[in-house]
């Protein structure tokens, strides 16, 4: 069936050239920052549309979100126009798994602040080694155990490491590399956690999910790699950790953004001094980028809208209620 698409991402024309190339016939394609008139369109691609892009089209009957999650900003317009189905793209679950291990290896083993002194011809590292972490045999907890987390769980478990995953409703106890565990079990899990990932999704119920409480319950050494949003972890708690060094932590996700162009030559992401702490990795957020993501996206996308354009059901569904 023929099928209209409006396109609002600020997409390249060679990013749209390939895409089309991958589309069935039926579907219409638009793109661009004007809404298209007549506004037509039954499936918006859009991460944070405003009001009249939802409302401008009487067809729209589908959001496809170009990212893993929605934004808070999103979910609360939505929440006032029930009728707009809405749908994750999941390209991006196997480049932020490799960040969140790549994040976990470099604050194990203090690769960054040893390169920063070795570039100054530093030997002293070798003779009076960081207390590097050792991680096989240790184990790790993922907390969100979506398709990002099981790509975390199968590096873990290559990496010889004890998998256990934390999922609000988990359907079974186990699969092929994680024990499964509901949330509630949270607490009972930590103080046997050597690396914690977080690869939740940010909703109310999730921001803060992990406090003071929790960190203290971690043994000391372990390590907190952080892929998901910030505010899931406290601020002041997760800098005041590991400021004392008993904890280390990769980071990709933070609590303040800059908001314009200008403002990406500097801007603090934290209330604290995370980028004067040796035991921290720090990442500006880009945890879904390779040299892949492009391809992965296009074809990605290209699947869904085709799925569409033949009547089939949409995969990654978001519970506008549960947020994610």
């Amino acid at each position: 069936m023929s099928i209209s698409v409006f396109l609002l991402e600020q997409y390249d024309d060679e990013f749209v050239d390939k895409l089309r190339k991958k589309l069935d016939a039926e579907i219409d394609l638009y793109y661009g920052e004007e809404i298209p008139d007549p506004a037509e369109y039954e499936i918006l691609v859009a991460g944070v549309p405003e009001r009249e892009h939802l409302t401008a089209s009487p067809r729209l009957h589908t959001l496809i979100i170009p990212w893993a999650g929605i934004p808070t900003r999103t979910r609360e317009l939505l929440l006032e126009i029930p009728d707009i189905k809405v749908h994750n793209l999941h390209y991006n679950d196997i480049p932020v798994a490799e960040t969140a291990f790549a994040l976990m290896l470099a604050a194990a083993k203090y690769i960054i602040p040893i390169d920063r002194r070795f570039r100054h011809h530093d030997w002293r590292p070798r003779y009076n080694p960081y207390p590097s972490v050792l991680l096989n045999g240790g184990t790790a907890l993922i907390l969100g155990y979506g398709t990002i987390g099981k790509q975390i769980a199968k590096l873990c478990h290559g990496f010889g490491m004890k998998v256990k995953a934390v999922k609000r409703n988990p359907e079974k106890k186990s699969d092929d590399i994680a024990e499964i565990f509901s949330i509630d079990k949270l607490l009972y899990l930590l103080p046997d956690t050597n690396v914690l990932f977080v690869s939740l999704p940010m909703t109310p119920d999730t921001r803060g999910i992990i406090g003071k409480e929790e960190l203290a319950l971690l043994p000391d050494r372990a390590i907190v790699v952080n892929i998901a949003r910030g505010p899931i972890i406290d601020e002041e708690a997760l800098y005041n950790e590991l400021y004392s060094e008993r904890l280390l932590a990769g980071l990709d996700v933070w609590y303040h953004y800059p908001k314009t162009e200008e403002a990406r030559r500097y801007h603090e992401p934290s209330d604290f001094d995370f980028n004067l702490l040796e035991n921290v990795v720090m990442t500006p957020h880009l945890a879904e980028q390779s040299d892949k993501s492009q391809e992965m996206n296009i074809d990605s996308l290209a699947e869904m809208l085709n799925r569409a354009a033949r009547g089939e059901e949409l995969p990654n569904r978001v519970d506008l209620q549960r947020g994610y």
